[in-house]
């Protein structure tokens, strides 16, 4: 029988995915683990083929400059997240990336499919996970959709979280969207704000912050109960 294994770390990042200011959080996710990163452009689908290129793009370029294999998957609708050759893909990974776009859109496209179950099967066995903005928010317990959309049950990976992106610009963006999104969220999910170029990491049992700016504590009213700098630990989460 071979040895149990912990599930891999986790990454909620504001955003920033690919670019040079959030490289170590990335570094770090991959230490010690297999030098192959797998990412996903699925929440771009509905953009069209041009912007799911782009993010593609972008991520083999990062991780690249990190001195890993890139593995771009090029899933962009549910279908192709029931391939089977798709979801094979992310054997043997060390990093799984979902980047931004539209979170219901990407909760809808993997929950429940080939290449969501190779996903979860290898972050248990060990492979670290990331989301960033949309990516992010797909990962909680449930998942605030923006525009007043309500929310949708999220793919589960933080059962505990709900995740607002980009904290920092949401009221400059309209004002009551954080107060709209954190209402869209049932009682007894912690609601967590993450500012950009920032991300909450789950590593080595401790929820942590790395980045440029803070992750947030966000109250019944969308407003911002307390914040947390880079490098702090949030003891009890």
């Amino acid at each position: 029988m071979s040895p149990a294994t912990d599930p891999g770390p986790i990454a909620l990042v504001g955003s920033g995915e690919y670019l040079p200011q959030m490289e170590a959080v990335d570094a770090e996710l991959l230490r010690g683990r297999a030098p192959r990163a797998v990412f996903l452009a699925t929440a771009a689908g509905q953009e069209g083929d041009a912007s799911v290129d782009r993010w593609l793009a972008l991520g083999r370029t990062h991780f690249q400059r990190l001195g890993v294999e890139p593995v771009p998957l090029r899933v962009v609708t549910r279908a192709d997240a029931e391939r089977d050759d798709l979801a094979a893909l992310v054997a043997g990974a060390g990093l799984v990336y979902l980047s931004g776009g539209d979170p219901g859109y990407l909760v809808g496209a993997l929950a429940g499919t080939a290449v969501w179950a190779a996903i979860e099967r290898a972050w248990r066995a060990g492979t670290a996970l990331a989301g960033c903005s949309a990516g992010a928010m797909a990962l909680g317990g449930v998942t605030p959709l923006p525009f007043g959309g309500g929310a949708v049950p999220g793919l589960g990976v933080v059962p505990q979280l709900a995740v607002l992106p980009h904290f920092d610009r949401l009221r400059g963006w309209r004002p009551t969207a954080a107060a709209d999104l954190r209402a869209a969220v049932p009682a007894g999910v912690r609601v967590v704000g993450v500012d950009e170029d920032t991300a909450l990491v789950h590593l080595d049992g401790r929820w942590q912050v790395r980045g440029r700016l803070q992750v947030w504590e966000v109250g019944p009213d969308g407003a911002a109960v307390a914040g947390h700098g880079a490098g702090t630990v949030l003891p009890g989460w």
